[in-house]
């Protein structure tokens, strides 16, 4: 019998935390498989996909920057996918590549489990970033009706590209706006790198967000960003980016082994240990 293996690729690549998370599972279940790191060069992330089929694993993760080359290698995409433009999960039937964009149901389903009930009403949203990530934020807050949206980025042609590709719902708007529009938003969410490990922090004044007000961060590491820190010490609700990676890998998983995983505390603690 085969035993299956799955993979994570990128470039760079030995960062991720995917592994870690695969493997818990992998453990709880008693499963015999794998699950391992692949780094993939941009140059040759369309060799990889091409020989995938004839190739060991099973099925992957596609993380920075082969998200969009994985989306054009696909024989057949998922709804979310063909949506965001990316693919960030692999699998194989009937000898075709099949790829499905995560992200999206992964941020959901962790701002329902840290933040029940943010959307009861479905406030207004202010997501900062008009990059990949916040293009899976933008889709997945559109499935919820959420309205509006607003997509606020320094390079505002970027927001204005996003906005018109998401539809009604999505408006565009300048870094300097920011004080203006935070009064009635109900989530916060960054989707940019700022305050990750190694780059400039993300500096608002949160004192004119509502007090039942959402603030998510995409970014994990570190787990405690200066922007969740402001939030709590204001009495917000504050969502970390850990949770969303966590989500994001259980749909994967069963893809590829069969279960499918419960994201726990267990398997959250045994992730913060690696950070």
């Amino acid at each position: 019998m085969k035993v299956p293996i799955a993979c994570v690729i990128g470039w760079p690549i030995k960062h991720s935390r995917s592994p870690a998370i695969h493997r818990f599972w992998l453990n709880e279940f008693r499963i015999v498989g794998d699950y391992v790191v692949q780094p993939v060069e941009p140059d040759k992330v369309a060799a990889f996909f091409k020989n995938f089929p004839s190739g060991s694993y099973v099925g992957c993760n596609v993380t920075v920057p082969h998200k969009e080359a994985a989306f054009a290698a696909m024989n057949r995409l998922e709804p979310a996918a063909k949506a965001i433009g990316a693919v960030n999960t692999v699998w194989m039937e009937n000898r075709e590549l099949h790829g499905d964009n995560t992200d999206a149901a992964g941020f959901l389903a962790n701002l329902d489990q840290e933040a029940p009930d943010w959307d009861r009403y479905r406030p207004p949203a202010v997501v900062l970033g008009a990059g990949g990530a916040a293009r899976a934020v933008v889709w997945a807050l559109l499935q919820r009706r959420l309205g509006p949206i607003h997509l606020v980025n320094r390079n505002v042609a970027r927001a204005e590209a996003l906005a018109l590709r998401s539809g009604r719902g999505v408006r565009p708007g300048e870094w300097r706006e920011l004080p203006d529009l935070l009064p009635d938003a109900g989530l916060l969410v960054n989707a940019t790198s700022l305050g990750m490990e190694g780059q400039p922090p993300l500096e608002i004044d949160l004192g004119k967000l509502p007090a039942v007000a959402v603030v998510a961060d995409l970014v994990y590491v570190p787990l405690e960003t200066p922007l969740l820190a402001a939030a709590r010490a204001r009495g917000l609700r504050a969502v970390d980016g850990l949770g969303m990676l966590l989500h994001q890998a259980a749909p994967g998983f069963e893809r590829w082994f069969g279960r499918r995983p419960s994201v726990t505390q267990a398997l959250r603690d045994a992730i913060v240990r690696t950070l």
